[in-house]
């Protein structure tokens, strides 16, 4: 199986870094998106450390909001060469940047060109829970189950909680 060449953008942030009233990350993605990019992805770490050596971690409160963010890009070198300027104008002195090649097996890298204008769902028709759409030709939603599905789906009260330490009843 062969793939297409290309490279991946991934551009590290802090979570609380912002520009124009939004995080940092937000901004990357619109611009790229802006720009006609085929996609870009967020991941939130949840522990790591950069210039400063302060680890930032979710276990300590008072640094959970400085958590490493990494945004990921991934399309034709053409693309992602020609972004590199209108990003690093976004970044200012903030955040890093590395580009590697990569070879795109799956996925859109030979299809239609990306339209930057067009009005798009922020999510699929399928929702983020994986809920059906009949009008858009996917399968009828399950109906629920029980007298009350929406609290208790077997209809036969609260489930014991049987953890170890926990009381029945008693709180998770």
């Amino acid at each position: 199986m062969s793939g297409v060449a290309g490279l991946r953008l991934t551009v590290l942030v802090l979570e609380s870094d912002v520009r124009r009233h939004r995080p940092l990350y937000s901004e990357i993605v619109h611009l790229a998106h802006r720009a006609g990019l085929r996609g870009a992805s967020v991941f939130r770490g949840v522990e790591g450390f950069g210039a400063s050596s302060r680890i930032h971690t979710t276990r300590l409160l008072s640094l959970s909001e400085e958590l490493p963010v990494a945004v990921v890009v991934i399309d034709t070198e053409e693309r992602v060469r020609a972004f590199l300027p209108e990003l690093t104008g976004l970044l200012g002195n903030d955040g890093l940047i590395t580009v590697e090649p990569v070879e795109v097996i799956t996925g859109a890298a030979d299809g239609p060109e990306p339209d930057p204008a067009a009005d798009r769902e922020p999510f699929p028709a399928e929702g983020r829970h994986g809920g059906a759409d009949p009008a858009r030709g996917g399968p009828e939603p399950h109906p629920p189950a029980g007298p009350d599905a929406t609290t208790d789906p077997a209809g036969d009260g609260p489930e014991p909680d049987d953890r170890p330490g926990r009381a029945p009843g008693g709180p998770s």
